[in-house]
């Protein structure tokens, strides 16, 4: 377990920076980074951006002062880098790639969307889960769903486009959005499928028969099976979202989430998420339940 620093080389806003990492996990760095004053803002989804001013203080704190090279090894084999593609330049091009595929009569639309999945308020609903739903998507559907297809990937691309952090009201209003921005390029019928589905997000509890809203769910919990330094950085995210509410009511409410998702029997519906992720999403649920004390 260290936090590591490389020398400031990296120039911005009129001085060079130093990148601060943990090869453990996200909490000792931010535990770490909040002991010597840095502020959250300065964290970028793996390190911290520090100014060169602060560079000998950190080492003097503890940190480990490694070349470039060094500290971006170590940040890979601890599991806790951000691969490149997952980047906002690099993820938005991405996702305009798939919104082309998905709709390339609407490209204004696909903008819009990404503006909004890309608010500065969001730090878990975000691009990167986005692009993490889409890519769980093409795990699960089969040959079989290709009619289902569409309606899916439009319904993931509006489930969270209105967030707010208000549960049950976000669904709606982004149930509404779809609907209203749908409804001419696709027709009422197709518009208010993506509008239903994204309802479906609310519970996360499709009905037997309903193979659409299987799919989405399983997609959008595919989180819960993520290793555990992703889920960690999933845990962190959700935290920083919530971060006006006092640690007491986040602690309540997040323990009413995990009851509720592993009351969910089961919690994946399809059989290739149940395959794939049933058994680590358990797993994690309940270690982080049981460290909500």
């Amino acid at each position: 377990m260290a936090v590591l620093i490389d020398p400031p080389s990296w120039p911005a806003h009129g001085t060079v920076f130093s990148h601060l990492v943990s090869t453990s996990s996200l909490d000792e760095l931010h535990a770490f980074a909040e002991a010597a004053g840095i502020p959250r803002r300065a964290f970028d989804e793996d390190h911290y951006d520090v100014p060169a001013r602060r560079h000998r203080d950190l080492v003097l704190r503890g940190a480990r002062e490694v070349s470039g090279t060094e500290l971006v090894r170590a940040l890979i084999a601890s599991g806790l880098r951000i691969p490149a593609r997952q980047r906002a330049p690099r993820l938005r091009a991405a996702l305009a790639s798939r919104w082309e595929s998905l709709l390339p009569a609407q490209p204004a639309l696909g903008r819009e969307l990404l503006d909004r999945w890309s608010e500065p308020h969001r730090k878990y609903h975000t691009p990167t889960h986005l692009i993490a739903v889409l890519e769980a998507l093409d795990v699960l559907m089969e040959p079989a769903d290709a009619l289902l297809r569409r309606s899916v990937l439009l319904a993931a691309w509006f489930h969270d486009a209105v967030y707010e952090g208000s549960a049950g009201k976000d669904e709606r209003a982004s149930a509404h959005l779809a609907v209203e921005r749908l409804r001419e390029p696709l027709g009422t019928s197709a518009a208010q499928e993506v509008g239903r589905l994204v309802l479906v997000t609310v519970a996360h509890d499709p009905a037997p028969d309903d193979r659409s809203g299987q799919l989405l769910c399983d997609a959008d919990l595919s989180v819960l099976a993520s290793p555990p330094e992703a889920y960690a950085r999933y845990t962190d995210a959700v935290r920083q979202e919530y971060a006006h509410i006092p640690d007491d009511a986040f602690t309540t409410g997040r323990r009413a989430v995990l009851l509720r998702l592993l009351a969910l029997d089961p919690l994946y519906r399809t059989a290739a998420a149940q395959g794939h992720w049933a058994e680590r999403a358990q797993r994690n649920l309940m270690q982080e339940l049981e460290s909500l004390v």
